[in-house]
C-alpha cells in the first residue's frame, strides 16, 4: 500500500503514543477508550514497562514456558523472584491449571500467559481463561497475557483479556500478524488507570515516545485490519495445510499440531542445537534451537512467510534430518 507521510510532522509525539491510534487500539477492546492503551516500542518494551512498574523485588512472577524469552530474561535483569510454568508435550501444550495454582505464593503479583503461545500454537479455552481470570482476582494477582496471535487462531479467537478483568493486561503487537517488526509499534490496554500511568513513568525514563513515521504507518494499518486480517489467515492456513502434510513424512518427528500463531514447536529424538546450526551453516535454513525456550529437544518452525519459501525450507530441514541421522 502506498502512504502520504507529507503531513506526518517529525517531532516528539504523545508519550503514550498518538491519541488517534490509541483510540483505533482501543476498538479492539469492550468498553475501552483510547486512554485505556499505552502505546510502546515493540511489546518487549510492553513488557519490560509492566514488570518495571507493577511489580518489585519482593513481589513473586510465574512465567510460561515455553514463551517469548523476554518473558523470563526481563524479570531476571530486574532481580524479580521468579518460577517457569512449563506446559508439557504429553498434555498437548494446553497449560495445567491446577499446577499453576500449586505455583502460587502469597508474594505472587504477576502471570505472564501467551495464547495462541509461543512457540507451540497451543490456544487456551474461553472458559479457561474464565478459570484463570478467577484465579487470580480471588488472590489480587495481574495476569499480563501477550496476545500476540490472537487473530490468528485457526478456529474462534478468544476475547480480548484485558475486557474482562481490571486485573487483565492485554500486550500485543505489529510485529507478527501484520508482518511489520521494523516499524517498531507494540501496546498494552488495561482498564487500570495505573497501570497505564507506570507504563508511562517507565517511558519517560527510556524511550520517552514513538516514532512519528512508525505510528503512522501503523495506524493507516489497522485502519483497515479485517482487509489486512483476511488476506494474511488465507495464507497461513494454505501454508499450515502445507506443513501439516510435510510432517506426516517425517520419522523423526513429532508435533502437537498447533491452534493458531505462525509458529509451531516438534520435537526432535535429541537436542536440536547440532541440527539447527547444521540448516544456517550448509542450508542457510533458519528454525530457533529448544534451547532458547528451555526445551532443547524442540525446535521453533515458522510457517507464517511466503509459501514458496516456506516449501523450499521444509526441503532443507528434511535434507538437515536425514544427514544427521
Amino acid at each position: 500500500m502506498s502512504l502520504n507521510l507529507n503531513n506526518v510532522e517529525l517531532r516528539y509525539t504523545h508519550h503514550l503514543g498518538n491519541p488517534e491510534l490509541r483510540t483505533q487500539i482501543a476498538s479492539f477492546y469492550e468498553n475501552f477508550s483510547w486512554e485505556n492503551i499505552a502505546v510502546t516500542t515493540g511489546a518487549a518494551e510492553s513488557i519490560f514497562s509492566i514488570m518495571a512498574s507493577l511489580t518489585n523485588k519482593k513481589d513473586h512472577i510465574i512465567v510460561e514456558c515455553p514463551n517469548y524469552p523476554s518473558f523470563w530474561y526481563i524479570p531476571q535483569s530486574l532481580e524479580r523472584s521468579m518460577d517457569l510454568f512449563f506446559l508439557d508435550f504429553e498434555e498437548n501444550f494446553k497449560p495445567n491449571l491446577e499446577k499453576l495454582e500449586d505455583m502460587i505464593k502469597p508474594n505472587t503479583k504477576l502471570i505472564c500467559l501467551t495464547h495462541p503461545n509461543n512457540p507451540t500454537g497451543s490456544v487456551i479455552t474461553q472458559g479457561e481463561l474464565k478459570e484463570i481470570i478467577d484465579m487470580i482476582e480471588d488472590r489480587d494477582i495481574y495476569l499480563l497475557m501477550d496476545e500476540t496471535y490472537r487473530e490468528l487462531t485457526f478456529d474462534n479467537p478468544l476475547p480480548a483479556a484485558a475486557s474482562l478483568s481490571s486485573n487483565v493486561i492485554s500486550v500485543s503487537t505489529m510485529s507478527k500478524v501484520y508482518g511489520l517488526p521494523g516499524i517498531r509499534v507494540g501496546w498494552s490496554a488495561s482498564s487500570e488507570k495505573t497501570i497505564i500511568d507506570g507504563i508511562l513513568k517507565v517511558r519517560e525514563q527510556t524511550t520517552i515516545c514513538n516514532s512519528a513515521l512508525n505510528e503512522y504507518i501503523a495506524l493507516q494499518i489497522l485502519q483497515k485490519k479485517d482487509r489486512h486480517l483476511k488476506q494474511i489467515n488465507h495464507r497461513i492456513r494454505l501454508n499450515y495445510e502445507i506443513l501439516k502434510d510435510w510432517i506426516k513424512s517425517q520419522a523423526y518427528l513429532e508435533l502437537v499440531p498447533p491452534k493458531g500463531s505462525v509458529t509451531c514447536f516438534p520435537r526432535f529424538d535429541e537436542p536440536t542445537e547440532k541440527l539447527c546450526r547444521l540448516l544456517v551453516e550448509k542450508y542457510q535454513t533458519f528454525t530457533v534451537p529448544g534451547y532458547c525456550f528451555m526445551m532443547d529437544s524442540f525446535f521453533r518452525l515458522g510457517f507464517g512467510g511466503e509459501t514458496e519459501e516456506l516449501k523450499n525450507g521444509l526441503e532443507k530441514l528434511a535434507l538437515a534430518i536425514e544427514e544427521m541421522k
